[in-house]
């Protein structure tokens, strides 16, 4: 599998799986020289500006190793660490830290310390050894440190210097395949060569600190946040409660002005001797109603111990989404939806998240796993709908477990005529069926026997959803169970 652009003179390969790489396929090349190589080769068209915005949020997501990061082409984040290593158990403690953080989320990370942001570069690209320590930020390398650098990166292929594909390409024909083919090459005859953006001499020069390559750090843009500062400490109970109203205008107006919606809100309490009082709550949907969000924060506030008193307080909208100008319904009020979004916020603070939830449907052919259940007030994830077929002339109550029932009658052909289910006999006047279900063979064990279900009516009309569950000479048991799985009507 590759994925590929739309270019001039034909579709252009942006990446490769490892099977695509050994069969010949290059980042760069084009897709007909690779499907010469190998015709199996499956083509995706590439999603450039969907990569971009996950990098962009990559780059925010990393500030919790250091506040200076970059994002560093299509594909990499420039970190700088100097000075902040120890906090993570040293060098080689962070190098890991950031490989494993990339694993939780999906991602294969290489990841390079080194004295300069092109030395990372092109160690986490194509090296394999282990990286140096950092230099201090601001200071070009001492004669030692760049000797030792010069002797990590001579190996390295021209290609790691970071330059247009047309100098590389030109370098490669002069027969200077490494970096450490430079060093034997006059500066003055690659100057004449080379324009001075393709000169591979500034490009080694930036590696080896000798010309700085400083770090332009990602735009941050902080959540909207309302400080209150107060002259004189208190510490009245209500000092909380009397302190949002002043709070919540404040950032109301933030959101209005960059068009977010608050998810959730934390009110902090600063006491005299240092520590922290903290209250949140998160709400259903996007929202900045003034009067709702002091309803939510108000009995939280009142709630929060002053100590020795509150010298000052901020409220902080922490998650934001965007919300723009909603139109009202026709008789006046709150567009549908919202007025039920608020009554889940409210239940949820007095409740608890956890005590409010809300069904999800989920991808399952068993009937008891195609819904779930998540807190009501949460971030919405994508839910997998059942397959349709699955649902059809389901019944209006399924239960959560399936209950045993006693069939005391059934005809060869296995249809049974009368059952027992909690201490009731039932006659079934009609049937209809079966639907057979097969067991998930990938979550289930090899022994899982399949299911036959049936839509019964019994003689004064009640109708029910049961099922077998196995045949006889299935050789997975011995003579198959029947369950009591849904009423209808």
């Amino acid at each position: 599998m590759v994925l590929v652009v739309e270019a001039a003179h034909g579709q252009i390969i942006t990446a490769v799986t490892d099977a695509a790489r050994q069969a010949g396929a290059r980042i760069g090349g084009r897709l007909t020289d690779a499907r010469t190589l190998s015709p199996g080769l499956a083509a995706m068209p590439a999603d450039l500006a969907g990569d971009a915005a996950l990098v962009e949020r990559l780059a925010r997501w990393a500030g919790r190793w250091s506040p200076l990061v970059e994002v560093d082409g299509a594909d990499g984040l420039r970190i700088e660490v100097s000075g902040v290593a120890h906090l993570f158990g040293g060098e080689t403690a962070l190098g890991e830290d950031v490989r494993r953080r990339f694993e939780t989320l999906g991602l294969t990370a290489r990841v390079a310390i080194a004295p300069t942001a092109g030395a990372a570069w092109a160690i986490a690209r194509f090296g394999e050894a282990p990286s140096p320590r950092p230099a201090s930020p601001g200071r070009f390398l001492r004669q030692g440190e760049r000797e030792a650098i010069a002797a990590l990166l001579a190996p390295l292929p021209v290609a790691a210097l970071r330059l247009p594909a047309g100098a590389t390409r030109t370098l490669e024909r002069l027969g200077l395949k490494t970096i450490g083919d430079l060093a034997g090459v006059p500066r003055r005859s690659l100057a004449r060569r080379f324009r001075e953006a393709d000169n591979p001499l500034d490009a080694l020069d930036r590696m080896l600190g000798r010309r700085p390559e400083p770090l332009t750090a990602a735009p941050c843009e902080m959540p909207p946040r309302e400080q209150l500062r107060l002259a004189e400490p208190v510490e009245h109970p209500q000092a909380a409660p009397q302190a949002l109203e002043l709070l919540v205008p404040g950032l109301v107006r933030q959101l209005e002005a960059r068009r977010l919606g608050a998810r959730r809100l934390a009110l902090s309490g600063y006491r005299v001797d240092g520590s922290v009082a903290l209250a949140s709550v998160a709400t259903a949907l996007p929202s900045r109603e003034p009067r709702h969000l002091q309803r939510l924060l108000a009995d939280k506030a009142a709630a929060l111990d002053p100590g020795f008193g509150f010298d000052g307080f901020a409220l902080e909208a922490s998650w934001c989404e965007p919300l723009g100008a909603v139109q009202d319904g026709l008789a006046g009020g709150a567009p549908p939806g919202v007025e039920v979004a608020r009554l889940v916020d409210r239940l949820s603070v007095r409740l608890g998240a956890d005590k409010v939830r809300r069904p999800v449907p989920r991808a399952s052919h068993l009937p008891e796993r195609t819904n779930g259940w998540r807190p009501a007030i949460g971030a919405a994830k994508p839910a997998s709908a059942a397959c349709p077929e699955s649902t059809a002339q389901r019944p209006q109550r399924l239960l959560d477990v399936p209950e045993a029932i006693a069939v005391i009658y059934a005809t060869p052909e296995g249809m049974p005529r009368r059952f027992v289910w909690r201490r009731g006999v039932h006659d079934i006047a009609r049937v209809e069926g079966p639907e057979r279900i097969s067991p998930e063979w990938w979550r289930e064990p090899a022994r899982t026997r399949l299911r036959d279900y049936y839509r019964v009516e019994d003689s004064i009309g009640r109708r029910f959803w049961i099922y077998r569950e196995g045949v006889i000479g299935d050789g997975r048991g011995g003579l198959p169970d029947w369950y009591m799985h849904g009423l209808f009507g």
